[in-house]
């Protein structure tokens, strides 16, 4: 006969121990170990098992043949951008976010364009059929072809699935199999059926978009295995009061993982944004000190972003650095270079950084810009709308050169700026826009913060 015991299970990492503790070993988190229960079989006596006589031999790279993916579109320019192309027949896509954000509202969309062509099954295990019905009214959907199921065990699932070649789960953490006696959204119910999806999707060649809960830290709920499973990875960013959203592909085994697509959230559904010029930008920029438009690039896109900051007169000891966007050590080492190598005292001022629209540079061409806002900040001195600035910035104030310098100057031209300031190192080629644009190569930052802001000549 079995027997039964219980395990504690980590929410986070996944880890196990044979008793509670109030932080786990492991990740080192606080009240996230869960107790489920397991099943041992009784010991049997041990069996011999013969080598199987179809056993797989190693085969060398060239004599591999590679497949070609023929993708699939969405219906959605922006989603298939963050996607690489297109959907790839047989994959994994899990899509997370914050409740409300519009996951389950792309979801429907893309479900319903699907529908035309192929035949796609949306798994409700949260909503009804009626609700899904309600929305698909509320977008204006052609979703007659679509098929509904309401179902939150694996094994009916699995076998409602026929001949469709997309299925949407909506959501991983209410679905659960009948093989575990945990409850659903337990790590154990999460990671087994990610694995049977997994075994479903690459041996029928179906496609799977699972939406998953994120926790309070905006990490997505249940084991990491769930994300290794996947072989893409989206999280939408973003506020929920806002009506732009930001999805960032996290892991994307067909396609880049810089890619990022930019939707808006209207009373009709969400639809992606192609021109989003004046989403990053703000339309009174150059007439307030401590902002500064840099040309980002982020997947095969370049997008001008707008960093703003802002300085305020300490009342305590500590300076506050609170920066938006950007992350946080590397605002502290930009404040420290302007103050070592450019004379500029941040001792003694709360400094706030921003990148508009929500977004999250992280490259490292937006060390120039940043160092531009917190100078203009500092000296209470507008930077002109017209001009836009990028580089990196060492340690020792130099600015070293960045990649795709062509592609951002050739972003400014069409955005209408009449000024770029970039590293000296990338004025070869960039030497062609001499006749569209003006062209102010540094080496240093302390050029740069002469060239922004230039004293008046004395007599």
């Amino acid at each position: 006969m079995a027997k039964s015991k219980s395990v504690y299970v980590c929410c986070e990492c996944g880890a196990q121990t044979a008793q509670w503790l109030g932080r786990c070993p492991n990740c080192g988190k606080f009240g996230t170990l869960v107790e489920e229960i397991t099943e041992s079989a009784a010991p049997q006596k041990a069996v011999k098992r013969e080598r199987s006589v179809s056993a797989k031999r190693p085969v060398p790279l060239s004599e591999v043949k590679e497949e070609r993916y023929s993708r699939v579109s969405s219906g959605i320019a922006e989603l298939d951008t963050v996607l690489g192309g297109g959907i790839v027949p047989g994959s994994l896509v899990l899509i997370g976010g914050d409740p409300g954000i519009g996951k389950s509202t792309l979801l429907t969309e893309v479900s319903a364009h699907l529908s035309e062509k192929h035949r796609v099954l949306y798994v409700s295990a949260e909503e009804s059929c009626s609700q899904v019905k309600m929305r698909c009214s509320r977008l204006k959907l052609d979703s007659s072809n679509l098929l509904l199921l309401n179902e939150t065990c694996l094994e009916d699932i699995e076998e409602a699935i026929e001949d469709e070649k997309f299925v949407v789960i909506d959501s991983i953490q209410a679905v659960y199999t009948s093989e575990l006696s945990s409850a659903a959204g337990s790590v154990g119910q999460v990671r087994e059926c990610a694995g049977k999806l997994q075994r479903i999707a690459k041996g029928r060649g179906i496609t799977f978009f699972i939406v998953g809960h994120v926790t309070k830290e905006g990490a997505l709920a249940g084991p990491k295995v769930l994300e290794h499973i996947m072989d893409t990875v989206l999280y939408f960013e973003g506020e929920r009061e806002e009506n732009f959203k930001i999805l960032r592909a996290y892991k994307n085994r067909f396609g880049s993982v810089q890619e990022v697509g930019v939707f808006e959230m209207t009373g009709e559904g969400i639809y992606g944004v192609s021109d989003y010029s004046g989403i990053f930008l703000s339309e009174s920029r150059g007439e307030a000190a401590g902002s500064c438009v840099t040309p980002s690039e982020t997947g095969n896109r370049c997008m001008m972003v707008e960093i703003q900051t802002l300085l305020a007169k300490t009342a305590y000891g500590l300076p506050r650095r609170m920066p938006l966007g950007i992350d946080y050590n590397k605002m502290v080492l930009l404040i420290a270079v302007l103050e070592k190598r450019c004379g500029l005292p941040f001792y003694n001022q709360d400094v706030y950084l921003n990148a508009m629209g929500g977004i999250r540079l992280s490259e490292p061409a937006v060390d120039l810009a940043v160092c531009a806002a917190l100078a203009s900040g500092y000296k209470n001195e507008p930077i002109d709308k017209d001009t836009a600035v990028f580089g990196e910035v060492g340690l020792t104030g130099e600015v070293r050169g960045v990649t795709f310098a062509e592609k951002r100057v050739n972003e400014c031209v069409k955005m209408g700026f009449k000024r770029v300031i970039f590293p000296a190192k990338n004025f070869k080629s960039v030497k062609k826009f001499e006749d569209k644009i003006q062209l102010v190569p540094v080496q240093y930052v302390n050029q740069m913060i002469k060239k922004l802001f230039p004293e008046p000549q004395t007599k």
